[in-house]
């Protein structure tokens, strides 16, 4: 992908967005990773594909840097996301195990967090805006869907086996209860996966910025273990098709009733 962000405009309410799908790292960012952050193994592996067609009329918007550079899902003061647990930050200096990413003495300051924030978070996040206005302008309502994978088994961030759908509505506060219930509702009805509202995935800063119901925009994350879509959790990380197909079902039926649900709240507001 070339440049900062990605966009594919639909028709319908619902706005899918990308964060962490891209594996594009710029070559002076790239020089000063070590061996270990060059593995790129927090990225959301191939999920914009596991996606890809569920929901035709979908706007889509799709970070094109890696989360290395700096985290389009975190938030640009550089607060945390899950006070006293263990997290990556604005410009992440370790892995999601808790490694060092940068060859010693080549992590980023403060000045140049601050500078890749405006070079790449910011424009993504105005691109992010501007689609929720536009469909909000059409439907007189929106619903950001924030999609993320992460692999199944990380000890430094979480105890055990992760659920395979981890929905964040920041407990209900960015959503519609409708909408939160259609979800779970879709998840719970998922036959062989497991599901859990508001666990250790909340909703990051994306879904807790743009989530104001009362405004008629409404933002949920969805958090998918990589084990059920990716052939391995590890390098290289490849796509699994029979695994995706199975996901993707459960998926498009997920969608379909946000759509749809979003669509009556706003008749019945009218």
């Amino acid at each position: 992908m070339d440049g900062v962000f990605e966009v594919s405009r639909g028709s319908s309410p619902v706005i899918l967005s990308f964060p962490h799908t891209s594996v594009e790292v710029p070559p002076e960012i790239w020089e000063r990773l070590n061996d270990n952050g060059r593995l790129l193994a927090d990225t959301d592996w191939h999920l914009h594909r596991l996606y890809e067609g569920l929901l035709p009329d979908a706007t889509t918007v799709r970070a094109g840097f890696h989360r290395y550079v700096v985290d389009a899902n975190r938030d640009p003061a550089g607060v945390s996301l899950y006070p006293g647990q263990n997290t990556t930050t604005l410009v992440p200096m370790t892995d999601f195990d808790g490694n060092a990413i940068w060859k010693d003495g080549q992590a980023p300051d403060e000045a140049e967090i601050m500078a890749r924030r405006d070079a790449f978070h910011r424009p993504y996040h105005e691109a992010l805006a501007a689609e929720i206005e536009r469909v909000r302008a059409i439907h007189g309502i929106a619903v950001l869907y924030d999609c993320h994978s992460i692999r199944s088994l990380i000890p430094f961030l979480f105890e055990g086996r992760l659920p395979d759908f981890n929905i964040g509505t920041d407990g209900g506060v960015t959503c519609d209860p409708a909408l939160e219930a259609v979800v779970v509702s879709a998840a719970e009805q998922a036959e062989g996966y497991t599901h859990v509202l508001n666990g250790r995935f909340r909703g990051g800063w994306t879904t807790r910025h743009y989530g104001h119901p009362q405004e008629n925009v409404h933002a949920i994350q969805m958090e998918l273990a990589q084990v059920n879509y990716l052939a391995s959790e590890t390098v290289p990380f490849d796509y699994d098709p029979a695994g995706a197909e199975r996901l993707r079902a459960p998926l498009k039926t997920l969608l379909e009733r946000v759509e749809r649900t979003a669509l009556e709240l706003k008749r019945q507001e009218d």
